[in-house]
């Protein structure tokens, strides 16, 4: 695979005294798409870096060149917070891409877990003027993307957030409330529902490619599979891939037949 070279910290915004960068990973593809990478963690936890060695600077040997973000994270930030920042993120790619030799007339965003609720939500929200905010301005720039890697992430926040008395002794986390601000999604269902990546699939969606793991305990590939089956009830372009053996954050998604895969996906849809 080619060598690949990284640049770090670069700052598209600053919000509330807190600097926002991305890291950006590529190879000398001549040509080759950008795709925005959104890490997990329940919105709680995680930063830009994480998955660069096994993940990220291999996606870009294969082609791909991938901006790494950070985004506000809980208690400290609710949502629409986390949503306002990449698509910040996006408008900040598109006014530097001339600069930084980037072709940002096209752009996917990849998401893993909770990245991949938020980078999916951007795509199903183009010109949502309460999901759009202004962080990081270049509002004369687009926010839109053109594809979505959605990787073992929730497609509906009331339903993954439901739990049993059992179920919520042996998974004591509330992500989803807490993305919320609230003590229970239940106490905020018909927000929940209106934020459900279910309720904003339309046959104008961009091409997703979601994989989830068929031993995903934390979030079930129930959520993946509802998501590929609104997308393609609406007639947009939609293809699911289920891994065997593999769970939450598998290692599985990062073998190289995985990210090849991935990779020429992107490069068939982006370029």
């Amino acid at each position: 695979m080619a060598p690949v070279t990284t640049e770090s910290d670069l700052v598209f915004a600053g919000v509330g005294g807190i600097e926002l960068g991305l890291d950006l990973y590529r190879a000398s593809h001549p040509g080759a798409p950008v795709v925005m990478y959104v890490h997990g963690g329940g919105w709680r936890h995680g930063d830009k870096a994480d998955g660069s060695a096994e993940r990220l600077a291999p996606m870009a040997a294969y082609g791909v060149t991938v901006a790494s973000v950070n985004y506000r994270l809980t208690p400290g930030a609710v949502f629409p917070d986390q949503l306002h920042d990449l698509k910040g993120a996006v408008r900040w790619l598109r006014a530097h891409g001339a600069d930084l030799g980037l072709r940002t007339e096209r752009i996917g965003v990849w998401g893993a877990s909770a990245g991949a609720y938020l980078g999916s939500l951007l795509a199903l929200t183009p010109g949502d003027a309460e999901l759009e905010g202004a962080v990081g301005g270049n509002l004369d720039q687009s926010s839109e993307v053109q594809a979505v890697v959605h990787w073992f992430g929730q497609s509906d926040l009331l339903v993954s957030a439901s739990r049993s008395d059992l179920e919520a002794r042996v998974l004591p986390f509330a992500f989803e409330a807490d993305l919320l601000g609230v003590s229970g999604v239940v106490d905020v269902a018909d927000r929940a529902r209106e934020l459900s990546l279910l309720s904003r699939v339309s046959p104008q969606a961009p091409p997703f490619l979601i994989a989830h793991g068929d031993r995903d305990r934390v979030i079930p590939p129930s959520e993946g599979e509802a998501l590929h089956h609104a997308l393609s009830r609406a007639g947009a372009n939609t293809r699911f891939d289920l891994l065997g053996g593999a769970g939450h954050e598998g290692a599985e998604f990062d073998r190289p037949d995985s990210l090849a895969m991935t990779a020429a996906w992107l490069r068939a849809v982006l370029c």
